[in-house]
């Protein structure tokens, strides 16, 4: 009868001290990437204020956070860019400003535009975008989530900005308990999770 109660004990113990002891839960973050210091091992990223895979809105303000010191804990480094949203129906670019340090709408005069460009098209395959060209005063973007094919022209004022401009920055997430510390990092435009 002793062992009997002290198993049902335990039954009823265990549960609760489980739950006692997994202490609090971790928050999550994501966002597109402006800057990365792979020698510091600090991400810079523009916060998805929606948290909608299909349509992102990185509106929110820079956040910053230390990679995870255990490589177990973190996915590939991540390619930093400044262009946050391209917008083809109002034809507009939307970018984060170093100078300012906020986001910067940019009307652009569109020069050719294909749509349903899968990334295997010909068009794009093997391909590094953006291509700028200074001397014609375009720039063409390749947007694999909108399918997108675009150039387009600027004022000349935009070329003197780097190239990295017009790039969107790796999507990432970060698991996180204290603010700034990353204890898990994604790269979710790099990852593929469906892969065995």
């Amino acid at each position: 009868m002793a062992k009997k109660l002290s198993w049902w004990a335990l039954l009823i113990i265990l549960p609760f001290a489980l739950l006692c002891g997994c202490g609090e839960m971790g928050k999550v973050d994501q966002g597109r990437v402006i800057e990365f210091n792979e020698a510091k091992g600090i991400v810079t990223f523009i916060q998805d204020v929606k948290a909608d895979v299909g349509n992102p809105d990185y509106s929110g303000a820079p956040h910053v956070y230390t990679m995870p010191k255990d490589p177990n804990e973190r996915g590939a480094d991540p390619r930093a860019g400044k262009r946050m949203k391209l917008d083809p129906k109002a034809r507009e670019i939307v970018i984060y400003d170093s100078a300012t340090q906020g986001l910067k709408h940019i009307s652009y005069t569109l020069i050719d535009e294909k749509d349903d460009v899968d990334k295997n098209n010909p068009l794009v395959k093997d391909k590094k975008f953006p291509l700028v060209d200074k001397a014609k005063k375009t720039v063409t973007i390749y947007s694999g989530r909108q399918k997108i094919l675009i150039t387009f022209s600027l004022p000349e004022e935009y070329f003197a900005l780097p190239d990295n401009t017009w790039e969107a920055g790796d999507e990432v997430r970060v698991y996180y308990k204290e603010p700034g510390k990353a204890l898990r990092f994604m790269n979710i435009s790099q990852t593929d999770i469906f892969k065995k």
